[in-house]
């Protein structure tokens, strides 16, 4: 599952390169996405991770696959992606409306000095839908609008203007949501849970069949973090309810989920690059967590 680079994306939804594709400053774009339908369009999107950003508006109804998880979409949406995780949609009617734009991590290197993961919706694990009301989208399509007429005109700074206009959009997406839910720890508890999570996210998605899930118990966890194993056990039970092997083990059923989905990787392909020594381990934890074989999961699922 290699990452869709820049110019796959213009070739496959265009059949065409830019000329600004290799710029120094780095690269941005903005769409549409009604310009994008139609004849050409000459692919759908797949699942896979893209080596660039991207930031949608979109309206109607829609089913968006994100990493291991499948968000039903409703109305007018905002979604941030980053080229951590892999995503596709589903569109459930041919009335298409909104707008997208993408970027790479150079575009912005100036502006934010840890990398764009600094904003909220780019971290791992992070939040990438947010539900707009008619008067946000309103605003929210008058900055894209903005994007699309300044990136025609021959202004000196316009990627200036547009990198304000793609900041406003972030945070104007934050503001949309409280702020107490916003990334904060009541305890140390919580802030030990929080960076368990971040080190079990990073460990995904699985891109190749020689990728391997290391991580893969509350001792090895433990060891990484410097903390006792009991300590981090009770951390965990206390602020979510769940065990740290549950956790692990839930995330490990959502990533074979998506692999068998996917990809045609062969199960033991897919058993090994989650840790799993052996085929039969794999189909036993499986078959404990869904009462199905990994084979009957996917042949179920492509009907």
């Amino acid at each position: 599952m290699a990452s869709e680079t820049l110019e796959e994306f213009y070739k496959n939804k265009f059949d065409w390169l830019p000329d600004n594709l290799q710029q120094n400053i780095g690269h941005f774009n903005v769409f549409r996405i009604e310009d994008c339908i139609g004849p050409k369009a000459t692919k759908q999107v797949t699942y896979n991770r893209r080596s660039f950003y991207k930031i949608s508006l979109m309206h109607g109804d829609n089913i968006i696959h994100y990493a291991d998880q499948s968000i039903k979409l409703s109305g007018a949406s905002l979604m941030f992606f980053s080229p951590h995780v892999p995503y596709t949609f589903e569109h459930m009617s041919d009335n298409r409306t909104g707008f997208f734009c993408i970027f790479t991590e150079a575009f912005f290197a100036e502006r934010f000095r840890g990398g764009l993961s600094e904003l909220p919706m780019f971290a791992l694990g992070a939040k990438p839908v947010y539900a707009l009301t008619p008067q946000q989208c309103e605003y929210v399509s008058g900055l894209f609008m903005k994007m699309l007429e300044e990136i025609n005109t021959s202004y000196d700074f316009k990627y200036e203007l547009i990198r304000n206009y793609v900041t406003e959009l972030a945070y104007y997406a934050l503001k949309t949501q409280p702020s107490e839910n916003l990334y904060k720890h009541a305890n140390a508890k919580s802030r030990i849970t929080s960076v368990f999570t971040e080190l079990l996210e990073r460990q995904f998605p699985i891109e190749t069949p020689s990728q391997r899930f290391m991580l893969r118990s509350a001792n090895d966890f433990a060891q990484r973090l410097s903390v006792h194993v009991n300590h981090l056990n009770r951390a965990i039970r206390e602020t979510t309810g769940k065990t740290t092997t549950d956790h692990i083990a839930e995330r490990l059923l959502n990533e074979a989920k998506s692999l068998l989905r996917h990809t045609d990787w062969n199960v033991s392909e897919i058993g090994y690059c989650l840790g799993f020594e052996e085929p039969t381990h794999f189909n036993n934890f499986f078959k404990k967590q869904t009462q199905q074989t990994p084979t009957s999961f996917r042949n179920v699922d492509l009907v």
